[in-house]
């Protein structure tokens, strides 16, 4: 799998090089910072396809390469998120595990192209929002909202779980 360095692919690796980055300004409780910092990587996660697309440089790594940085960043974020608002430890494994689920059930290591589910993108979107809405009102000085984070974590969990039930079952029955 060769990784061409593309405008949409240097965008996608910019979320690994943030996600460290953003974890150790998150501990060391600098949420303006943080808050920053993670519009630049929803930024580049909402360019980076539509910039490969526009320059007729969309490739089926090109588009593994953007899951698995979304993927990362989101395990980075909510590890640390676990520390700092109580966020459930399952969440991040489990993103991790449905992560690796539809890359190995796609097949996408081997050039196939990933098959997404609604509901996977689903959950894709709400681990962003999960995250910025922890650190942005964090950064906003809004600390009521613990109860609705948990709460909004262990429905992803919930909603991770059936999606990967259901991307099992679909493989099992194929």
């Amino acid at each position: 799998m060769k990784i061409s360095f593309t405008l949409a692919n240097s965008l996608s690796l910019s979320r690994l090089f943030i996600a460290p980055v953003i974890a150790w300004i998150i501990l060391s409780d600098w949420w303006l910072t943080a808050s920053f910092f993670l519009l630049l990587a929803i930024l580049s996660d909402l360019l980076d396809g539509p910039i490969a697309r526009k320059k007729g440089q969309e490739t089926s790594t090109g588009r593994l390469l953007d899951h698995s940085c979304d993927a990362l960043l989101m395990a980075v974020l909510l590890f640390v998120l676990n520390k700092t608002h109580g966020i459930p430890l399952l969440l991040p494994i489990l993103v991790l595990g449905s992560f690796l689920q539809y890359v190995l059930d796609s097949k996408a290591l081997s050039g196939h192209k990933l098959r997404t589910s609604f509901l996977g993108r689903s959950n894709g979107i709400a681990y962003y929002v999960l995250a910025s809405i922890c650190i942005f009102s964090q950064a906003a000085g809004i600390d009521q909202l613990d109860k609705f984070f948990i709460i909004f974590a262990w429905i992803l969990i919930a909603s991770t779980l059936v999606s990967m039930s259901e991307r099992l079952w679909t493989l099992l029955n194929r």
